[in-house]
């Protein structure tokens, strides 16, 4: 039976990794809210190293990470610490131990450029600090030569908190027109499908029976959308599915340039899944399956 060490135990991926995790081992859960059973600050070098060695762990599971894109931009050395010098501590506690790593990291290490879904294999060249820092920590993990799985993922969501399905019903309520971002183009991907995915591919590479490969692998729904595309959707599963009535009367496409941030975002955020389906034998749901469970969910 494995002990899995989960760390980031409060995002998106982490509360579906608790659930999904569950079935695999014991799971020691970390997290960084008030009230959590065990917590570590991600910047304490020295406490995550404890950490690591008080759990003990035969798999490593790093949900944790710096995700406020725009403001990495003023709070570089911040989000280096928690996205790539913890990762790198990581790594290297994973690789003296002999156990797995699990890393998820993201489309931002691309520079969006191209039509095609990007592939494993492509060279990365990040626009802005998060998916500079998100790199960085890619490169510690295969620096250390440990055994491990770098999941990269794109537009991830969940019924949890605030996402971008709930502020587009939201705003419908308010609104009669909406200006959405119409030349940025991906595919929404479900956290508790990725979650699901983790424990699929846990269970090949650690069966000492299959000879299953490591390394970096793209995970993300099938299909792709724009921003605008993903809140038309939205909105017509609400009112046609769900009955829903709203203000809102029209849903204007803008291009990225009309919205300006402080962190550049990639126009081209798909991801080539080719090689985790032939290595693990499975086929992702396409986009739309998951946002309308996600709207019957809250819904």
């Amino acid at each position: 039976m494995m002990k899995i060490l989960l760390l980031g135990k409060n995002g998106q991926i982490g509360r579906g990794l608790q659930r999904a995790l569950a079935p695999l081992g014991d799971v020691v859960a970390f997290g960084n809210q008030e009230g959590d059973h065990f917590q570590v600050d991600l910047t304490d070098e020295a406490a995550l190293r404890a950490a690591v060695v008080a759990a003990a762990p035969s798999v490593i599971v790093n949900a944790a990470a710096y995700t406020a894109v725009d403001r990495a931009e003023s709070e570089p050395e911040l989000a280096h610490s928690i996205n790539a010098t913890a990762v790198g501590v990581l790594a290297a506690e994973a690789a003296a131990r002999g156990v797995w790593l699990v890393h998820y990291s993201t489309d931002y290490v691309f520079d969006g450029s191209g039509k095609r879904p990007w592939r494993e294999d492509d060279r990365p060249a990040p626009l802005s600090v998060y998916g500079k820092t998100k790199l960085a920590g890619e490169e510690a993990i295969r620096a250390s030569g440990c055994r491990h799985l770098i999941l990269r993922t794109s537009w991830v969501y969940s019924a949890c908190g605030d996402n971008f399905v709930r502020t587009i019903l939201r705003l419908a309520a308010e609104r009669e027109r909406l200006t959405v971002v119409a030349d940025q183009v991906g595919a929404p991907t479900g956290a508790d499908w990725v979650a699901d995915m983790t424990a699929h591919l846990l269970r090949v590479v650690t069966d000492d029976r299959v000879a299953a490969p490591g390394g970096t692998y793209h995970l993300a729904a099938a299909g792709e959308t724009s921003w605008n595309g993903y809140a038309r959707f939205v909105i017509d599963e609400a009112r046609h599915r769900h009955g829903l009535d709203f203000r809102l009367r029209e849903i204007v496409p803008i291009l990225s340039s009309a919205w300006p941030a402080p962190a550049m975002r990639p126009l081209n955020s798909r991801l080539d899944t080719t090689r985790v389906q032939a290595e693990f034998g499975f086929h992702p749901p396409d986009w739309r399956f998951g946002v309308a469970r996600l709207l019957d969910e809250i819904l």
